[in-house]
């Protein structure tokens, strides 16, 4: 087990001006389940691949523990990467898939069955040990290719998106046994995904990025409660944070029928004429008064469910969505009003998009 330490590291493809990473900065402690979490083209993988040894550092420097591997060769880190497309050997067993980086490394056969029997006992896997990958479902496929990463007692895990080619139940499933493994093993894992309710419930820390560009890494529930910017505001959170851009008046800002006090600093920056107001579905109670919503969709799920309308704001007709009582929901079609908690308001500045409030 060890520590990860990306030390203003960037990655350049060539053609490119943009870095595909740019300066990142970023401590995993020993143990700890990170993930990276962004959409398609952020870096959350190439981020990944710099710490495998797959991309070339161009700057900057990674380090393992203490020891500064930039330079190094994927096979000297110590490191056991899963990839989405599990990348077994289909000629061999589950258990020679699993076994084959001890038997390179020259371990004895009585020592590499114990390591893998003791690998497949931990995933449930004892069973299809002599199956070929064909005659596995892709949840097992998965497991095998986990299994092939921990026998080999790596430092450090690596999980470029392993359930992106399970269905919706599986990667439910799978998403709990992984987390479950983890806490078990005590191994420094780092696991990319590009669905944030993956990284919510998963990592004991999730790192956001965008553009090549960490915008912030914190607990699920800091990000959640106090995302540092409108980027991470929008992304985090199933569904979004309802985000409006708002004048700022001698009273505050008003939403609806609803006025939202500003804290006093703000007035004191005469650059800030508008402000950016976050409010998350859940913070959206239908109500006599409050913003005015024609209710477009109703999406009931079980326990849950949520309105989606439109409304206009601030001159400008906009989305909407708020969670309502899953027992008796407004039917589509419907105008509606939403009141607004102050007590539960983002704010971002409008210039830059950082967290004001």
């Amino acid at each position: 087990m060890a520590t990860v330490t990306y030390d203003g590291a960037s990655c350049l493809f060539p053609g490119s001006n943009k870095p595909a990473v740019e300066n990142l900065d970023l401590q995993i402690d020993d143990g700890e389940f990170l993930v990276l979490v962004g959409p398609s083209g952020c870096g959350k993988s190439t981020s990944l691949r710099m710490l495998a040894g797959l991309e070339e550092v161009h700057s900057g420097r990674i380090l393992i523990g203490d020891r500064d591997v930039t330079g190094e060769e994927p096979k000297q880190r110590d490191i056991a990467m899963v990839f989405q497309n599990y990348a077994l050997y289909p000629h061999m067993s589950v258990a020679e898939n699993m076994g084959f980086a001890l038997k390179l490394a020259g371990m004895n056969k009585i020592d590499i069955r114990a390591r893998v029997e003791e690998t497949a006992k931990l995933l449930d896997l004892e069973q299809y040990l002599n199956r070929k990958p064909k005659a596995l479902s892709g949840g097992q496929r998965q497991r095998v290719a986990m299994g092939r990463a921990i026998v080999r007692q790596p430092q450090v895990f690596l999980m470029d998106e392993p359930l992106s080619n399970l269905d919706a139940k599986l990667r439910t499933q799978t998403r709990t046994q992984i987390a479950q493994l983890q806490r078990r093993l005590g191994t420094t894992m780092v696991y990319v995904t590009h669905d944030q309710v993956e990284a919510m419930t998963m990592g004991d820390r999730v790192a956001v990025l965008d553009q090549g560009v960490l915008q912030q890494c914190a607990t699920p529930r800091d990000l959640y409660n106090a995302p540092a910017n409108v980027f991470v505001a929008g992304f985090m959170g199933s569904p979004s944070m309802n985000l409006f851009t708002l004048p700022i008046t001698s009273e505050g800002v008003v939403l609806g029928d609803t006025t939202i006090p500003l804290p006093r600093q703000l007035y004191s920056g005469a650059s800030e004429h508008e402000v950016i107001v976050g409010i998350r579905p859940e913070h959206l109670e239908l109500s006599s008064t409050g913003i005015p919503m024609e209710v477009g969709v109703v999406e009931e799920l079980g326990s849950d469910a949520y309105i989606y309308g439109r409304s206009t704001v601030n001159g400008e007709m906009q989305q909407l969505v708020a969670r309502t009582d899953w027992r008796d929901p407004p039917r589509k079609g419907d105008l509606v009003k939403l009141h607004v908690n102050p007590a539960w308001v983002h704010m971002f500045s409008a210039s830059t998009g950082d967290r004001l409030v």
